[in-house]
C-alpha cells in the first residue's frame, strides 16, 4: 500500500483569537447601530443581521443568540419610540429575525463542523481516516523542512487477526480494531495524528518526535494493547489475547531544506517515510510478532 500525500491536502484553519473575533462582531454591531440611529430606514436595520451571522459562526449557539440580543437591543436604543412598546407590525417582525438568524445560523454552522468532523473521521475507531491524515502529514513534512524538527511515523497492525476472524466471528474482528484504535487515541502523545488506513492497518505521525522518543510510544502501545483484556462480541477474552506489531522510521533534515536540495517533493518525502516504516513492521512481524522495529539507515 503507497500512501499519498496529495498536492493540495486538507488544511487545518489557523486559530483566530476569540478577543478579535468578539472585537470584530461588536464594532460591527456598533457601527449598525450608529447607521440605525442616524437613519431610521429598514434597509439599515437589515444589517443587524451581519454581526448576528459572524458570531454565530465564530461562537456558535451561544455567541448568535447572545449578538441577536445584543442587537435586539441596539435597535431599540436606536428607535426610541420603541422603548415605549408600541410595536408596528415591522418590528415585530425584525426582533423575531434577529433571534431567528441567531439560532438558524448557529445551527447551520454546529451542522457543518459536524460534517466535516465526520468527512475527517474513521467511522470505527473514531480516529483520523486517510483523507485528513495525508493532509497533516503533509504540513508536518513542511514543518520538519522548515525548523529542522524531526518527525516519525509508526506504522503497525494486528497481529493474527484472521484466527480472531475465523474462531470468532468478524464482529469479534471488528471489536478488536476499534480496540486497538481506542488504546492509540488514549496513548499517543497530544500533537500526534493517528489513522486506520485499512482493515487493520494503523499509521502515527509524530510531529517533533525524535526517534527514540517515538520508540518508548511504540513500546508503550504493544504493552499496552498485550496487557488489555478485550471484550469481543460481548465475550469477555484474557489478556493476552491482542498484540500488535511497529514499524519505526524517522525524517531529520537541516533547517530550511527546499525539495530542490533533497531531491524530493513532500508527498516523496511522506511516501518514502510511510514505506520505511512499513518495511520495518514486516520484518517486526518476521522477527516473532508483538514488538517494535526500526526501520534499517
Amino acid at each position: 500500500m503507497q500512501l499519498t500525500v496529495r498536492d493540495t491536502p486538507f488544511t487545518v484553519p489557523a486559530r483566530r483569537s476569540p478577543i478579535l473575533m468578539a472585537a470584530i462582531a461588536g464594532v460591527v454591531l456598533l457601527l449598525v447601530f450608529v447607521l440605525d440611529r442616524a437613519t431610521g430606514a429598514a434597509p439599515v436595520q437589515h444589517l443587524y443581521y451581519l454581526p448576528i451571522i459572524l458570531a454565530a459562526v465564530w461562537f456558535t449557539r451561544r455567541g448568535g443568540v447572545c449578538t441577536a440580543l445584543a442587537a435586539i437591543v441596539a435597535y431599540h436604543v436606536a428607535n426610541p419610540h420603541l422603548l415605549t412598546l408600541s410595536y408596528e407590525e415591522s418590528d415585530i417582525v425584525q426582533v423575531v429575525l434577529f433571534l431567528a438568524i441567531g439560532i438558524v445560523a448557529s445551527q447551520l454552522t454546529e451542522n457543518a463542523e459536524r460534517l466535516r468532523r465526520l468527512a475527517m473521521t474513521d467511522d470505527l475507531t473514531g480516529l483520523h481516516n486517510l483523507r485528513s491524515f495525508e493532509g497533516w502529514l503533509a504540513l508536518m513534512v513542511r514543518e520538519a523542512r522548515a525548523t529542522g524538527a524531526p518527525l516519525s511515523m509508526l506504522v503497525l497492525d494486528l497481529d493474527r487477526l484472521k484466527s480472531v476472524n475465523d474462531e470468532h466471528g468478524h464482529l469479534a474482528g471488528a471489536e478488536a480494531v476499534r480496540t486497538v484504535g481506542r488504546l492509540i487515541g488514549q496513548r499517543v502523545p497530544r500533537d500526534a495524528v493517528a489513522c486506520r488506513y485499512g482493515g487493520d492497518e494503523f499509521v502515527i505521525a509524530l510531529p517533533r518526535c525524535e526517534p527514540s522518543r517515538a520508540r518508548e510510544v511504540a513500546e508503550s502501545l504493544c504493552a499496552a494493547v498485550h496487557a488489555c483484556a478485550p471484550v469481543l462480541a460481548n465475550q469477555p477474552f484474557a489478556a493476552g489475547t491482542l498484540s500488535i506489531s511497529i514499524g519505526l522510521a524517522g525524517l531529520m533534515l537541516p533547517p530550511g531544506t527546499t525539495a530542490a536540495q533533497t531531491s524530493h517533493t513532500d508527498a516523496e518525502l511522506g511516501n518514502s517515510l510511510f514505506r520505511a516504516a512499513d518495511a520495518a513492521l514486516y520484518r517486526a512481524k518476521a522477527r516473532g510478532r508483538n514488538q517494535v522495529c526500526e526501520a534499517l539507515d
